[in-house]
């Protein structure tokens, strides 16, 4: 049996893909679960959440966050079974970093340029850096344990895409804490975080999602 009837093999078998849903969704149920334990018991709402509630710019951290967790999730549960693709999932993935991309412009043109690099570096970094590789950890961990149920195609890919969603996650929850709400500020540090599970991901993927 050569590698391509396998994968039409597995793909046909339609007693795969709902147990392997089932797991995604208890691990993506769990993984939020905990980091919500983490967060709300060790880390916690920043000191003005109420004041900072009626502001636009940590409002629009949610607006790249949301979106992003929401559409890796998709796309990590279109590529779990062997020969799926992204579908519209791959074609939304995109839009955060757009969203975010016009946010950075908007501050671009309504700060002086004296301030871009004091709110680029802000004065939460280093919690950003820290806090979102530590909160995601836990859903990449149930991430991939759920998608060696589904042999995805390209483990590499799929192990990513658990991490870009763990990262996701892990940022949407980090972001009641963070007080640094420049768009600048996010477009550097949070994809940054993000690429340290993203990577893990990767890495992870290759090893215990080969087939």
């Amino acid at each position: 049996m050569t590698t391509e009837e396998l994968i039409r093999g597995l793909v046909a078998d339609r007693h795969v893909e709902p147990r392997v849903d089932r797991h995604l969704n208890v691990s993506l149920l769990s993984g939020t679960l905990l980091v919500t334990l983490i967060c709300f018991s060790a880390i916690g709402f920043r000191q003005d959440i109420v004041s900072a509630l009626g502001t636009v710019r940590f409002l629009f951290k949610f607006a790249v966050v949301v979106p992003l967790a929401v559409f890796a999730v998709g796309a990590t549960l279109r590529r779990a079974t062997p020969g799926s693709d992204f579908g519209w999932w791959g074609r939304l993935l995109p839009v955060p970093a757009i969203i975010l991309a016009f946010g950075v412009l908007a501050e671009l043109m309504a700060v002086p340029a004296s301030q871009w690099m004091v709110r680029l570096i802000g004065s939460n970094s280093l919690n950003c850096m820290t806090i979102i590789p530590l909160l995601g950890a836990g859903p990449l961990v149930m991430i991939i344990v759920a998608l060696r149920q589904g042999a995805p195609t390209n483990a590499g890919l799929s192990g990513a895409l658990a991490g870009l969603a763990a990262s996701g996650i892990a940022a949407t929850f980090y972001a009641t804490n963070c007080f640094d709400d420049s768009h600048l500020f996010v477009v550097t540090w949070y994809p940054l975080a993000g690429t340290i599970l993203v990577i893990s991901g990767y890495l992870s993927g290759r090893r215990y999602l080969r087939w």
